[in-house]
């Protein structure tokens, strides 16, 4: 790991122009860690992941990316809350997965064999090597999860975004994405996942952030994930806490 980190916000905030949004965030991330973004629906998780993204305008305080004010092309991978992809559209996994050297391609340039190293390289990390050639609509949905994370790192990312993966996995998936995760950190990718799932963060996450329209928290994960920081940061609404997952009444993604 270097010095530098990976992402730096002090005292930043991202707004809506209908005016909703997420404020007083520092944070320094760094090369092999993982953040987990825990707040209830509309506290601001996915507004802070595109605002990182410059989907959504920063208005106060500063960002920077690896010591820049604006991430390197290729700097950041996604995975998105839902699919993005028509399962009905006659692609294959390995097609999808190659969508994620777009960036690097430009314009009139076809993939060349780095691009192709690099999609391999994906479809193994994320274990689905022998499904390349399948019809990606063809794929259980946990599976298609997966391949969206293969073009996610196909574009070699050093700061990987995630938003709320675990949504609706089996147990066989959870289980493989976990220790994707894990092997990501260890090749020195930094990750940032939202999340209701309380044992991602405690497998795979060194700190957690709690968020509702502000950063409230923010620490190694047993000093935050205490039931008094959740009570708090879901003030007004009935927690639970399960053997995996913050059950929120009424709110979705749980």
């Amino acid at each position: 790991m270097t010095d530098r980190p990976v992402l730096r916000l002090r005292s930043a905030a991202f707004t809506h122009p209908g005016g909703a949004g997420v404020s007083g965030l520092d944070l320094d991330i760094r090369a092999g860690e993982a953040v987990a973004l825990i707040g209830p629906n509309g506290a601001g998780k996915s507004t802070l992941l595109n605002g990182l993204l410059g989907l959504v305008p920063r208005t106060a305080g500063t960002v920077e990316y690896a010591g820049h004010p604006h991430a390197a092309v290729g700097m950041i991978g996604v995975l998105p809350q839902s699919a993005d992809l028509d399962p009905d559209f006659p692609i294959s996994l390995e097609q999808v997965v190659m969508q994620g050297r777009y960036r690097r391609l430009g314009l009139f340039r076809w993939p060349g064999r780095a691009d192709r190293a690099a999609v391999a390289d994906a479809l193994a990390a994320v274990g689905l090597t022998e499904l390349a050639k399948r019809r990606f609509g063809d794929l259980s949905g946990g599976q298609r999860q997966r391949g969206l994370l293969a073009r996610a790192l196909a574009g070699e990312p050093s700061l990987l975004l995630l938003d709320e993966p675990f949504n609706g996995l089996d147990q066989q998936n959870r289980d493989a994405l976990i220790q994707t995760l894990r092997d990501l950190k260890a090749r020195g990718v930094a990750v940032i996942v939202s999340t209701h799932d309380l044992e991602l963060a405690r497998l795979v996450c060194d700190t957690v952030v709690l968020v509702n329209g502000e950063q409230l928290a923010h620490g190694p994960v047993d000093d935050v994930l205490t039931l008094g920081n959740l009570q708090e940061c879901f003030e007004g609404t009935e927690i639970e806490i399960d053997e995996h997952t913050l059950v929120v009444p009424g709110h979705e993604g749980h």
